[in-house]
């Protein structure tokens, strides 16, 4: 057996079941793409893993004419909304808890802590109580409010173990050239903290994005709908044209696809960052 530069043996096993591993990840995409490339006609006809013999984009035209821009769109916004609530509220959260470093900071710290081991369903009946009482059933509001309370842990842990790694030399240097808090705050700490913040923002909009329970309890309008609950309507409208049903998935997918790429080594950085503490 060939040795690899500096004496060591290839990992045939390993590579092996690497790329079992791959296969399993990549077989189930291609054919929910190809799947709703299909005529309903088709699907019954054909090999599931053979490329369509007539592509057509019938599935997606199908989609687009029951509402789809209109649960994108509530998607966007309430995705939008939330991720920019969270960004601001535990970033400047996170620089509370760095810089001032009392015995109050650190309990909150603690605080943000205790509120990962919460589980959303565990709390969706006293949420549901609380949204009822403020009047925002069934608003975007009411799917805004609740996800960012259940964001803001995770994303303080993230925020604070990174800012920790910025010298504390450069905030003192600044203060005494006059700057303030608030200056400092979004002058030198949010460049430093650029992966981190990219970091937060990807991984609570995939949550918000794909959510499921806040939307199916909260809401009931067919014009607040969001995405995830719309593909359950849309298993249920289109319960024998599956080609229709995939295409919806994949319209869904392609947003989180598209951040994920151009934020993937960022996201990393900034996770790796956020629990190796």
């Amino acid at each position: 057996m060939r040795l690899l530069r500096g004496g060591m043996r290839p990992n045939l096993i390993g590579a092996l079941f690497g790329w079992v591993w791959l296969a399993i990840a990549v077989v189930p995409i291609y054919y929910i793409i190809v799947t709703s490339l299909r005529t309903q006609a088709d699907y019954y006809v054909e090999n599931p893993l053979s490329p369509p013999s007539n592509p057509t984009l019938d599935a997606y035209i199908q989609v687009f004419a029951n509402d789809f821009w209109t649960y994108f769109l509530n998607s966007v916004i309430v995705t939008v909304a939330t991720v920019a609530v969270i960004l601001v509220v535990s970033f400047m959260a996170a620089y509370v808890i760095v810089r001032s470093r009392t015995a109050f900071s650190s309990r909150i710290f603690s605080l943000f802590l205790l509120g990962i081991a919460i589980p959303i369903q565990a709390t969706i009946v006293p949420v549901y109580y609380l949204i009822v009482q403020l009047g925002l059933y069934d608003t975007l509001w009411a799917l805004i409010l609740p996800s960012v309370a259940f964001a803001i842990p995770i994303s303080v842990l993230i925020l604070t173990n990174f800012l920790r790694d910025v010298p504390r030399e450069l905030f003192e240097s600044m203060k005494v050239d006059g700057a303030t808090d608030w200056q400092m705050l979004w002058r030198l700490a949010a460049p430093m903290c650029r992966p981190a913040l990219v970091t937060v923002a990807i991984y609570d909009a995939l949550n918000v994005w794909n959510g499921f329970l806040f939307p199916l309890v909260l809401t009931q309008s067919a014009d607040k709908r969001v995405l995830p609950l719309s593909l359950w309507n849309f298993q249920g409208a289109f319960s024998s044209n599956t080609p229709a049903i995939l295409a919806a998935v994949v319209l869904s997918a392609l947003p989180l696809i598209v951040a994920y790429a151009c934020g993937r080594r960022q996201m990393v950085a900034g996770l790796t960052a956020g629990v190796g503490k």
